[in-house]
């Protein structure tokens, strides 16, 4: 077995020829479906890294104020009835599975089902824009290990679809969903509105590794610059792990109670680091960031996420006809270009090669 994006190269390759596959594979992080369910969900994110019982009591305790259901499954399941839609109108007949890194269903089971019917060579679309150990490379490192698990050697192989944090469809998507929610703020408080671009953060280990905070400001540029916002930061949410590991600043609740200027009335938070309404965007933003703006006095709007808007899932489409087309074009907006097909050696490592033992993050 191969997985393309887990291969040993010096520098960044694109691939220019063209192929077939007979499958794709949605990859995703997973997320528990009932009460029952979450304490076991989350032992399994964090299993080897040694995050006290308690951490987990209260991570437990957000996802039972709903219900116990993370909505990240039912909304990669929309997104998969959409992309089918999609592939279906443009008569690309490629079947769609669904695998987790932590919850069913495991990555595992769901490669073992794609060897029972007969799929030789898939695609793996994960659902996360921006490069990193947890965001990258990890799930790439979970294809080949499910892989060598079930003994498949070669007769299944894996392309990963690049990263697309400045694609146009994804731009073009955040655009609109921005644009939407700033034009419910009232005429005389928008000059005094500030918009914030979140993102989860990580330790800065893992950052050190890889492009993420790069790629997180480009994407916020692209977007601020297409509306013409004056004023705006990148802020990070959803932390985990010990108080004494350094991870990526500021949060979000420290920024929204230090505005740049005085004056500010109103802010929009764009959680452009996030492609669904998940967890940690209902729990972090929808819930602990709108009362810390309540407490501040300010207007708060929150963005939508990507999730199923119809240029996002033209997009999905477009990135699989690229991996299938001979010299394809690569739109990408920005200075950098599009991401590499094939990942170098050394991309999204930690440190000396081996990730920090604290980067699991205990929400999705």
């Amino acid at each position: 077995m191969t997985i393309a994006g887990a291969q040993s190269r010096t520098s960044p390759r694109f691939d220019q020829t063209a192929r077939q596959y007979d499958a794709l594979l949605l990859l995703s992080f997973g997320g528990p479906e009932g009460p029952e369910d979450v304490i076991p969900f989350l032992e399994n994110v964090t299993r080897g890294r040694n995050v006290p019982r308690e951490r987990l009591d209260v991570v437990a305790g957000h996802y039972l104020h709903f219900g116990g259901v993370s909505p990240i499954n039912a909304q990669n399941r929309a997104l998969i009835a959409a992309l089918r839609d999609e592939l279906r109108r443009h008569d690309i007949r490629l079947p769609i599975y669904f695998g987790n890194r932590n919850w069913e269903p495991y990555v595992t089971d769901t490669i073992a089902q794609m060897r029972t019917d007969g799929v030789q060579r898939a695609l793996v679309f994960v659902t996360s824009a921006f490069s990193s150990y947890s965001g990258c490379r990890q799930y790439r490192e979970d294809v080949a290990r499910a892989a060598e698990t079930l003994d498949l050697g070669d007769t299944l192989t894996f392309d990963k679809i690049r990263g697309f944090y400045n694609h146009p469809g994804y731009i073009e998507t955040m655009i609109e969903l921005t644009a939407e929610r700033m034009s419910r703020i009232p005429p005389a408080r928008r000059a005094t509105t500030e918009v914030i671009f979140t993102a989860h953060s990580i330790p800065q280990s893992m950052a050190q590794g890889c492009a993420y905070e790069k790629q997180l400001i480009a994407s916020s540029r692209l977007v601020a610059e297409a509306l013409q916002i004056p004023s705006w930061r990148l802020a990070y949410q959803s932390r985990s792990g010990p108080p004494a590991v350094p991870w990526l600043e500021p949060d979000i609740l420290d920024e929204l109670a230090t505005p740049p200027a005085a004056g500010v009335t109103d802010a929009v938070i764009v959680p452009i680091g996030f492609i669904s309404d998940h967890m940690e965007v209902l729990f972090d933003l929808d819930h602990e960031a709108a009362e810390r703006a309540e407490e501040l006095g300010l207007g708060f709007q929150r963005v939508l996420t990507a999730g199923v808007h119809p240029r996002f899932v033209t997009m999905i489409r477009e990135l699989i006809e690229e991996r299938m087309t001979a010299d394809p074009q690569r739109p990408a907006l920005g200075a950098s270009g599009p991401l590499h097909d094939v990942c170098p050696l050394n991309c999204c490592l930690v440190g000396a090669g081996r990730p920090a033992p604290e980067t699991a993050s205990v929400r999705a």
